[in-house]
Parts: C-alpha cells; structure tokens; sequence
C-alpha cells in the first residue's frame, strides 16, 4: 500500500492553465471558526521511544511509502545547537521505533517532506557556526544526498535561503522552498529548482497582497498540480501555478502553521498561533487546532481543538501535519513536544 498525500498525473502539463485555475476552492470568509464537529480521536501513546529517549519540539512528521511514521525533533528541546543526539527517527505503522540518525547535521528542524524515492527532504530554519540556513535531502539509511543553500550562510541572492520554512518536491521531480520566519524582516518568498537542484525562480515579498507573504510557513501540492502556501502571519492559505502565478487564497481554515493535502484533495491544516490577545498572532475568535474541510468546495468539515489550556501563549498544538492514505492524521507539536496521531472514532 503506497502513503501518499500529493500525487500529480502524468499529464497534468497538457491541461491548459484556465482549466486548472476553474477548480480553485474558494474563500469562505464567513465560515464560522471552531463550529464544526471533531469526528477524532487521538492514539494513547502511539509512538515507543527507545529507553532514555525524549520528544523535543517538532514541526516535522511525514510517512514512506511503507507506511512508516519518520520524525524529525529536534534533539529533546527546541534546538540541535550543541546536541549529539539524533533527531530523525524513523517508527514502523505501529510506532515501534526503528532507527535514528543525523547528530550534529542540523540546528534546528522545521519543514519535512518524503518524496516518490522515499528520500527525506528537510529545511535548517536556524544558522550557526557553518550549519544551517538550507535544505537537506537523505536517503533512509542517513546519507546525505544533496544540500540545497549554502551550509551556515543566509541570504537573499538565488539559490541562497533566509530562514527556510519548508520543502515541498513535485512528482516531476521539482522543488520549492518557502522562506520567512521573521516578520518584515528577512526574505519572504518561495523559490523553485529543478531536478538537479539548479536554481529556476523566485516570487514573492513582504505585505498582505495577492502573491506576497509573511511567513511563507508550509506548502502542499494538490492534485491538479496547484501549490499551497501558508502564508501564517496573514492568517490565509494562497493558491499559485508552479510558476508562481497567483490562483487565489483561502481564510477560512485559519492561521496555517502546517498543511497537507491527501490523495482525495482533503486539506488538513494546523493552527498554532491564533490568540485574542494583541500583537504577534493576533486572530480573534480563532481556536488552535487542527481544521480539515475538501478542495473541491472549501468548506471546513471538521476541527480537532488543541489540547493546550493557556490560549495566549506563543505556539500550542499541532504545526507540522501529514494524513495517510487511511485517513490517519499526524500531528508534530513544538509546544507538547510530541507527536499525535488521530483516528476517526
């Protein structure tokens, strides 16, 4: 059975672009937030960490084709920063843990994606003492394959990042990165690669206008080829082609920290910042949670609360998100330092 939440056809690139930009969901700006029913239920204590081993932070959980749960944490708190432990792990479907690997390779984990050979891609948000600021990509077996960036360098020029966000490669083989973690501050834009890894092009800057962003936080391919960007502190999901153009946006699954999109075109979206008070994350009558609803209408269907208590603080619940071909959702949590996995009841 293959585990997958993006599959693009073959001959998606023959399809004229009005046809695939007919099909955009639409924004719902008058959906009511936290009002719909939370049909899950979260697995007691589903992953089995190996003896002395504890969940840092982690926006970073995706499954392979076999169906096993890889984790990315980093390393027992919120930094690899002068850490040796291994912070990708990999657990069977049962959450038996399997193998770990990567110590001393990354700062501080944030974007994560498996793509159609099983290689495991993940953006570095941090940088530090030559490390980080770029795009990793291993093979199961922890060897580094490619390095997308300069290792320890930030930057604006092509080809070099600011605080990547996340990675998403294509099912032709290309692949983007959203960048921006800094409001006003820093890059603010998605970039685009080929197969190869060579450099194609770049859109997007700071503001709230169509085709601009403030923390380009999470991406998702939908089955039409249309790209998904979580553009967080904007409280909005935008709709683009692969080459940038823009499609449209969606408000009404609220304050994107993750987003993946199954094979059925069922969007899954974390929300881990909205909070009433004033300033940074500022979304009032937003919950944090987890927020599911079908591309082919927009509507939300569903809301799984987070399970924090204090609605003001900085992050809470779910960020990195992934659902399985049975419809099985994966949860990472920087504030719970955990990962939860829910199933329908």
């Amino acid at each position: 059975m293959k585990f997958r939440t993006m599959l693009l056809p073959a001959m998606l690139g023959l399809l004229p672009l009005a046809a695939i930009a007919a099909a955009v969901a639409p924004d719902r700006p008058d959906t009511v937030p936290n009002s719909q029913p939370d049909p899950y239920r979260a697995v007691p204590d589903f992953l089995k960490l190996p003896p002395g081993r504890t969940m840092g932070s982690s926006s970073a959980v995706a499954v392979d084709s076999k169906g096993h749960v890889w984790v990315v944490d980093r390393c027992g708190v919120n930094s690899c920063s002068g850490s040796t432990l291994d912070p990708i792990m990999e657990f069977d479907a049962g959450g038996k843990f399997i193998k770990a690997f990567g110590g001393g390779m990354l700062l501080f984990a944030h974007g994560f994606t498996i793509d159609r050979h099983d290689h495991l891609w993940i953006t570095d948000g941090h940088v530090e003492n030559g490390k980080g600021d770029d795009v990793l990509e291993f093979d199961q077996s922890g060897k580094l394959l490619r390095t997308l960036g300069k290792p320890g360098v930030s930057g604006d020029a092509p080809g070099l990042f600011h605080e990547p966000n996340a990675v998403l490669v294509a099912p032709n083989g290309d692949i983007f990165v959203s960048e921006g973690h800094t409001v006003g501050k820093g890059n603010a834009r998605v970039d685009k690669f080929d197969a190869n890894g060579k450099f194609l092009m770049q859109w997007g800057s700071h503001g709230s206008g169509p085709g601009q962003f403030e923390m380009a936080h999470c991406l998702a391919m939908d089955s039409a080829g249309r790209l998904y960007v979580g553009d967080r502190d904007n409280n909005r999901i935008q709709i683009f082609t692969q080459d940038g153009k823009f499609l449209g946006q969606m408000t009404q699954f609220g304050r994107p920290s993750g987003i993946a999109i199954d094979r059925h075109d069922i969007l899954y979206v974390t929300d881990s910042e909205s909070r009433p008070a004033d300033g940074y994350g500022h979304h009032p009558g937003w919950k944090r949670g987890i927020r599911v609803g079908s591309l082919k209408d927009g509507v939300v269907t569903a809301f799984i609360p987070d399970t924090g208590t204090d609605p003001n603080s900085s992050t809470s619940g779910g960020e990195g998100i992934f659902a399985d071909s049975s419809g099985a959702i994966y949860s990472a949590q920087v504030g719970q330092k955990a990962i939860v996995k829910y199933v329908k009841d």
